[in-house]
């Protein structure tokens, strides 16, 4: 045989052991030493000894060398020796894995096989880099490991579309691909896979056509919009993009807020992400105020960005709900825009035309000619239900306790009643709402997954649902009726020019401080007593401190928003700023020009029409 007739293999990535022949040479490269021979790798997954006896020259670490395999060993091991040829031909060979989808992977443990999609994630571990791949069918876990705490593959980046081939392994019972090689396709192969991808997820991602839980003609002229943030969400759990929800932090937000956390985090687990994937990819958040403030986006940017960096996700998709319809969240959404962070709103306050140009998809009553009666946990709930219908009969009660907590007059409150009643009485639902009420005062900040999902009677232990609503419920109403007792005496009444009656109460020097109830609610809970007291008459109550006052109405036909930006206008150095409902809502401004916007606003509450 002449030397330009001998065959050298090349060995590809994806060969084994089971691809290496006795007697026949192959091209590989040095490893390292030992006292009795050289170690030569045949590839990344394949080395031999060569013996001492069978080397011809001197190498050092890394030089490629030409060896032919002596014996392969019973247990494996391969015995090779050096062999020096000047001329040959060298015949690469790549194992063929057969391209299967994500969710075939369980019939393929112990096997290698190929798969194609796009980087979600990459982590970098002590150990092996981490990549989530997302295909049509699921997502996936590749493990590539070089040596501990080296990033493997580093020019496959984020969102890139790649071929993974590797051994399908399992690790603490889940599914693994232990990488043999991935490749970042390009041209024509990258966008075959990515308008397939996009192509199935689009049609995986649409929500089921189900019915509403209770008649309601706005909530059913809102179906296209819901539809479509139950899309974005289905497309984002299914594509391993975190999702913040953030929401108000009352009854009615975090029942909003939970529905929709339900139907995500179960999703999440449906779809095959890690066995914590929920708590890394799905984040709630308490808002303090009714809309998206700074200090909200000032956390969830840098709390995005950290995982950015340090664990390779995406940027989030952001959901606001019970905020984020009005021009006090415009701030917030101008900074978030710079990083591209897409957001969904399902609110039930009065929306301010500006707004829509930084949404993605917008559900609010008002754009249908409803209004702030339809609660955010009616919606959010109905959201909850398009996003995984498989959650309704955790979730079916929450409308119910929203729309009690809220003070919701709308007739879908008492559908929503009729539809639990046999569970959760009226009563037991405004239990309920202040219990949140209550216990939110003292997570502040904190989301309290478990303990709420208690208070709701998620978490499926009755009997610590009920002893723990029924302590919370003790202790508001204490602190509430001690509130109340301190507040009530300095109460100052105020006939307006059309008939209203006006109540004033000092709640900076006239009501505990730093305790529940806070301002806001206290200022609630003062208005009932005087609803109650004037029934039939027309009531507004109005609870201020040095900078702020918060606005409470019973008959009264105001629009608290246009007030806000008429009252910015009319007094310089105001410094006001504020928002809310019609009827209920809050405004701030410089302390040292109180009385006079107090007395301006007092003034447009009496020019204001009276319900009769």
């Amino acid at each position: 045989m002449q030397d330009e007739d001998i065959l050298v293999i090349r060995l590809g990535a994806t060969c084994d052991l089971a691809d290496v022949e006795e007697q026949q040479i192959y091209a590989g490269k040095v490893q390292g030493f030992a006292n009795f021979g050289m170690f030569v790798q045949l590839n990344d997954r394949i080395k031999g000894l060569v013996h001492k006896s069978n080397m011809k020259t001197e190498h050092r670490e890394k030089d490629p060398i030409i060896v032919k395999v002596r014996q392969i060993r019973p247990n494996g091991n391969i015995d090779l020796e050096e062999v020096q040829i000047q001329v040959y031909q060298v015949q690469n060979i790549e194992k063929k894995s057969t391209t299967i989808r994500i969710n075939d992977l369980g019939t393929r443990v112990g096997k290698t096989v190929a798969i194609e999609g796009e980087v979600a994630q990459i982590k970098q571990t002590s150990g092996p880099t981490i990549f989530t791949i997302v295909d049509e069918s699921g997502t996936q876990n590749v493990a590539a490991f070089v040596e501990a705490g080296v990033r493997a593959f580093p020019e496959v980046e984020l969102n890139d579309i790649v071929k993974v081939v590797g051994e399908v392994m399992k690790r603490n019972n889940q599914l693994q691909i232990e990488a043999h090689v991935i490749t970042a396709l390009t041209g024509d192969d990258e966008t075959a896979v990515r308008v397939r991808i996009d192509t199935a997820l689009d049609a995986r991602a649409e929500p089921e056509d189900i019915p509403l839980l209770v008649k309601s003609e706005v909530i059913e002229s809102l179906r296209p919009e819901m539809k479509k943030i139950a899309k974005i969400v289905r497309k984002a759990v299914f594509t391993a993009q975190p999702i913040i929800l953030r929401h108000h932090a009352d009854a009615d937000g975090i029942c909003s807020a939970v529905a929709i956390e339900q139907a995500i985090i179960a999703l999440i687990r449906e779809s095959g992400a890690d066995f914590d994937a929920d708590y890394y990819l799905f984040k709630r958040a308490p808002s303090k105020a009714p809309f998206y403030e700074i200090e909200d986006i000032t956390r969830d940017l840098d709390f995005s960005l950290k995982d950015h960096v340090r664990f390779g996700q995406k940027m989030p998709l952001v959901i606001l709900t019970d905020n984020g319809s009005t021009e006090e969240d415009e701030p917030s959404y101008k900074i978030a825009s710079v990083y591209d962070i897409p957001f969904a709103v399902i609110d039930h306050h009065h929306p301010d035309a500006t707004i829509d140009k930084y949404l993605i998809a917008h559900v609010n009553p008002y754009h249908v000619g409803g209004d702030f009666g339809i609660t955010a946990g009616m919606l959010g709930t109905e959201v909850a239900r398009l996003i995984n219908p498989k959650v309704e009969p955790l979730i079916r009660h929450l409308p119910a306790i929203a729309g009690v907590g809220d003070r919701s007059e709308a007739p879908e409150r008492a559908r929503y009643l009729a539809l639990v009643r046999d569970q959760y009485s009226e009563d037991t639902c405004k239990n309920i709402a202040l219990a949140l009420d209550y216990e939110q005062f003292w997570l502040r900040f904190n989301d309290g997954r478990e303990i709420v999902k208690d208070i709701l009677n998620i978490s499926g232990n009755i009997t610590r649902h009920t002893k723990l609503v029924a302590l919370l419920v003790e202790g508001a109403n204490v602190m509430i009726e001690d509130q109340m007792s301190a507040c009530m005496p300095h109460v100052v009444k105020r006939e307006l020019p059309n008939g209203a009656k006006l109540f004033l109460i000092d709640v900076e020097i006239h009501a505990h401080k730093f305790t529940f109830p806070p301002p806001g609610k206290t200022s609630g809970e003062v208005h009932d007593r005087l609803c109650k007291a004037n029934e039939g008459s027309p009531v507004v109550t109005i609870g201020f401190g040095p900078d702020f006052a918060v606005l409470r109405s019973r008959g009264v036909l105001m629009n608290i928003p246009r007030m806000v930006r008429e009252l910015h206008v009319e007094i310089p150095g105001g410094g006001i700023s504020g928002g809310g409902h019609l009827v209920v809502g809050s405004i701030k401004f410089v302390e040292g020009m109180r009385n006079t916007v107090l007395e301006a606003l007092i003034n447009k509450i009496g020019g204001a029409q009276v319900q009769k």
